[in-house]
Order: C-alpha cells, then sequence, then structure tokens
C-alpha cells in the first residue's frame, strides 16, 4: 500500500457534505504497520493447516495471510488448552490477578501499536479505536483488584445454625469457548476473556478473521504480560465452519454477535448442556425529554449516534425528542453532523472512519433508500463517499420515518439514525419499548428524578441519563448486557466473572446427624426438627 492509498487524500472534489479531515505528514500506513514479520510473531502457535487473509476497509487491500484452522485443528486447541488449564487453576488468584495488571500497563504504555491494528482492521477513527483501549485497561484493572474479593470463599448459615458448616466455592469451568465479533476486535475479545482467565480456566477464542490481527496482538501481550502459552488459544475461519466446532467442544460459550447467530449458539450449547452468555442485536433508543438542555443534547446525539460509525451494539438508531424542542434539537444535531470529519489516516483527527464491509455498507444504503422512496426526509448525510474509501457513508439523519420502513425496527448497524417526536412520557416510554431488543438506551434531562423514573420503566439492560452508553458500560463493576432478543447473561461485575465458574457449596455436619438420634424414633425427630423451625423463624435466622 502506498502512502496516498494509506492517507486521507484532501484532492479529490467531495462529493457529500461532510468535510474530509487532512492527514499530518509522514502518518503510517498499512506496510509499516503489518509487516511480514509482526505477522509472524502474532500467528505463532495458531492452529491452521490451511490459509486465509484479511484486509483494510480503507483501501480493501489484502492486511495478511493468516492460518486457517479446521475442525481438527479446533480440536486439537481444545486439548492443548484442557492440558495446560489445571496448573493455571492451582495458580494462585492473587498471581493470575497481578498477570491482569502488568498486561494493563502493557496495554496503555504500547497503546499506539493496537490503535494502528484497531484502526487498518475496523476502519474506525483512532479516538474510536481508543475506546476500546480505555476499555481493556478499566476491565484489566477492575478483575486485576477485585477477582480476588469475587471468587473467594464464603461462609453461609447452614440448616441447623453452629452444627451445619457450610462455604461456598468457586471453580473454573474448564475451557471457556470464546466468539468474538469484528466491530471491537480488541474488548469483544480479550476484554471479554480477562475474567475467564483470572477465574482459573484456558480459553480457545475465535475472532473474526477480519480483524484477527488485533485479537492475536492482545494474545501476544498477554503472555508477556505472564500468562502461560497454552492457555490461550486462537482459532481462525470462517464464521459457520470454525464457530460450531467451538461450541462443540466448549464448557461454557461466550458469544456477542447477531440475534440469528446467537440463537444458534444457544441451541448448541444447550444440546450439550453447558452455559452461555450471549451480547446480540440493538435497536437502541435515546429519549430527549422536554427539560432536557438541547445542545449538550445535540452533541451527545453525535456520540451516542455515530461513534465507529455506528457499528457499536450499543449506539443509539432511534431518537425520541419532544415536540416543544424538536425542531430546535434537530437543527442543532444536523449542523453538527454536517461538520463531522471523515478520515482514513492512522491518526487523530477524523470523527469517524469507514464501514468495515460490503455487508454492512449494503444495509445501510437499503435502509436509506427505501425510507427516502416512501416518504421520510434527509435531514443529513444519506451519501457514500467513495472519494475517501471503498466503504465510506456519510453521517446520516433521518425524519418522518414510518413503522413500515425497514430502518424504523431493523438494527442498522451503521451511522444512520431516525427522528420521531413525542408529546409525553408515557407515550415516549411505550415507544421506546415496543421493540424485540432491549440492550440499551439514553435519557436527557436536567431533572435527575425524573431521569431515574423513566430510566427504570424502559427494559434495556443499560439505561444512560445524560449521555448515550459510555458510563454505563465504562462502570465496569456493574453488569452490562442485554433482555429480550439483546442476549442472555452479562458481562463487568460479578456476573461478568462469576459466569466463567461453578458455585460449589460445602456443607460440614458436626456433633449431631440430621437423622434421628439420642434414642429418638421417626414422630419425635419429626416434632422435634418442626419445632426448630419454628423457633428459628422467631429469631429471624436466615
Amino acid at each position: 500500500m502506498t502512502d496516498s492509498q494509506a492517507s486521507t487524500s484532501t484532492s479529490a472534489a467531495p462529493v457529500g457534505t461532510n468535510p474530509v479531515a487532512a492527514a499530518p505528514a509522514g502518518v503510517r500506513t498499512a506496510a509499516d504497520v503489518v509487516t511480514p514479520e509482526v505477522v509472524a510473531q502474532l500467528t505463532r502457535g495458531v492452529a491452521g493447516s490451511g490459509r486465509t487473509a484479511n484486509h483494510t476497509p480503507f483501501t480493501g487491500e489484502k492486511l495478511a495471510d493468516l492460518p486457517e484452522s479446521t475442525p481438527e485443528d479446533v480440536a486439537s486447541a481444545f486439548e492443548r488448552a484442557r492440558a495446560a488449564q489445571p496448573a493455571w487453576a492451582a495458580t494462585p488468584v492473587r498471581a493470575r490477578a497481578a498477570v491482569l495488571l502488568r498486561f494493563h500497563d502493557l496495554v496503555l504504555s504500547r497503546q499506539a501499536e493496537v490503535l494502528d491494528l484497531i484502526q487498518l482492521e475496523t476502519g474506525k477513527a483512532r479516538l474510536h479505536a481508543h475506546e476500546e483501549v480505555q476499555a481493556v485497561a478499566v476491565a484489566a484493572r477492575h478483575y486485576g483488584r477485585k477477582a480476588g474479593s469475587y471468587l473467594k470463599p464464603k461462609r453461609h448459615t447452614g440448616v441447623v445454625p453452629t452444627l451445619t458448616k457450610v462455604t461456598e466455592l468457586r471453580q473454573p469451568r474448564g475451557v471457556i469457548g470464546q466468539i468474538a465479533p469484528w466491530n471491537y476486535p480488541f474488548e469483544l475479545s480479550v476484554g471479554d476473556a480477562l475474567p475467564a482467565f483470572v477465574s482459573g480456566n484456558a480459553v480457545v477464542m475465535k475472532p473474526d478473521t477480519e480483524t484477527a490481527l488485533t485479537a492475536l496482538w492482545a494474545r501476544d501481550l498477554l503472555i508477556e504480560a505472564g500468562l502461560p502459552a497454552e492457555v490461550f488459544q486462537v482459532v481462525l475461519g470462517e464464521g459457520p465452519v470454525v464457530g460450531p466446532e467451538v461450541v462443540k467442544h466448549a464448557d461454557y460459550v461466550s458469544f456477542t454477535g447477531s440475534t440469528r447467530t446467537g440463537r444458534e449458539v444457544a441451541q448448541g450449547a444447550a444440546a450439550r448442556l453447558v452455559g452461555v452468555s450471549l451480547e446480540l442485536g440493538g435497536k437502541n433508543a435515546m429519549l430527549v425529554l422536554k427539560d432536557a438542555d438541547v445542545e449538550k443534547a445535540a452533541a451527545g446525539a453525535v456520540r451516542a449516534c455515530f461513534s465507529s460509525a455506528g457499528q457499536l451494539c450499543i449506539s443509539i438508531e432511534r431518537l425520541y425528542v419532544h415536540e416543544s424542542i424538536a425542531d430546535d434539537f434537530v437543527a442543532r444535531f444536523a449542523a453538527r453532523t454536517k461538520a463531522m470529519r471523515l478520515g482514513n489516516s492512522l491518526a487523530y483527527g477524523a470523527d469517524m472512519g469507514s464501514l468495515v464491509g460490503e455487508r454492512q455498507l449494503e444495509t445501510v444504503t437499503r435502509h436509506v433508500a427505501e425510507a427516502v422512496e416512501k416518504g421520510a426526509r434527509l435531514v443529513a448525510g444519506g451519501v457514500a463517499r467513495p472519494d475517501i474509501g471503498p466503504l465510506f457513508y456519510e453521517p446520516t439523519i433521518l425524519d418522518g420515518v414510518e413503522v413500515p420502513m425497514a430502518v424504523c425496527g431493523e438494527e442498522t448497524f451503521g451511522p444512520v439514525v431516525s427522528i420521531y417526536r413525542f408529546t409525553d412520557e408515557d407515550e415516549v416510554v411505550d415507544l421506546a419499548n415496543a421493540t424485540p431488543y432491549g440492550l440499551n438506551s439514553s435519557v436527557w434531562t436536567k431533572d435527575s428524578r425524573r431521569g431515574h423514573r423513566v430510566a427504570a420503566r424502559l427494559r434495556t439492560g443499560t439505561v444512560n441519563i445524560n449521555e448515550g452508553y459510555a458510563p454505563a458500560y465504562g462502570s465496569v463493576q456493574s453488569p452490562m448486557g442485554g433482555m429480550k432478543d439483546s442476549g442472555l447473561g452479562r458481562r463487568h461485575g460479578s456476573e461478568g466473572i462469576l459466569k466463567y465458574t461453578e458455585a460449589q457449596t460445602v456443607a460440614q455436619q458436626r456433633l449431631i446427624p440430621l437423622a434421628p438420634s439420642f434414642g429418638m424414633d421417626d414422630e419425635k425427630y419429626a416434632a422435634f426438627m418442626s419445632v426448630s423451625l419454628k423457633a428459628m423463624k422467631a429469631l429471624r435466622l436466615r
């Protein structure tokens, strides 16, 4: 790839509204970043008897040749992981957690490397790539500090207080099968794997091939931080081929992706009676109430709708605005959207990058074209930008969208948002909840009590007040996940690590058995226990 191909060109006449962010002089290119030496280093130990390749959305050109795993390669990866897992599980929690804390420091000190890879593989703007660095560092710090308290043995009151001693232990499940998506290749691969590792599991990960270098870089850095190499296996290949093989061998499955594929993963896991966590699709709503700060809400909507070109499960695609402020809000939001700078260089400065693939571009183009054909109005965008790169599409605002239009109910997963007007709180809550999805939502108001009241009525796993998605997602002590068709299980917090463990109850009975004793017959023992149960209730024992 030449410098001119990897850098944003300002000589081409723009075909749309949004300006092009100029690339700084001397910016790195794909050839500078993805060298044969780097690829050889990152693919060490990756099982694959075939060959595949990944490409950059910025130009469509090939980035690297990669190993492609067969079903036999996947089975071998699980065998290696399973052989290495018991020794890792026997390592003290403090030592396992120390690996995460060293990884945290390495990520921050060497972030330029992974930022380049994330941009090249996803096409996103550098600031949006940095969101992944932030998320992984926060998760590594949290579980590095808190894993011991999450996993430590817990004492419980026994059936007969003082006579029954009960301890709850947390045992690792074994080998976790992880299927990671392309849109956040650092955070949704290694970020999800960190609690699995610190709880004593091995992981066999299948990242998306088009973003495999980022996941492989994360593996390499974790090994440098002290993780045994055999504990972290990576397999690559086509999802319909390799994905079911991961589910076939795993002791627990972690999946992030589409709702359709999530159902297939869940069915495969259920057939084997293994657990599964799923973060799936979303059609997320932002509610701008009549007392909202319009300027702040308009600025927040840009972040909420167009980060990573809208290719974010928790980004906003439906924007409900109170009719009394709608015109003012739309004008401010449109002005900010039209001013967004598009760019494809490995540098800060662009406000939005590229879509990741032809399928995403086709969906975005189809949703917008159909909506306009059926009467929706383009407020901003609605134009592809091949002058910047083959998969660029302007951030787009639609007004007048109605139910028959695909963009109204289907997940677009691109830089497209629809504006809807409402008149009262009950109405907008009903509208926001009128979707099979339930992943994320956003409420904007100056009244904290009103914001919390509305939030509690929304059927989504996370709700953000006066921001789009970052506060809830970034608060890693709290669970994050979806309701309804948006998934099962949670990442982050106690649920994000305990899902990778099996609860084991150890009960020790002391002095007398739970059976007739001291000469009691069955009837006298039953009477004695009945009196005892009443006494324990009166004493408010749990």
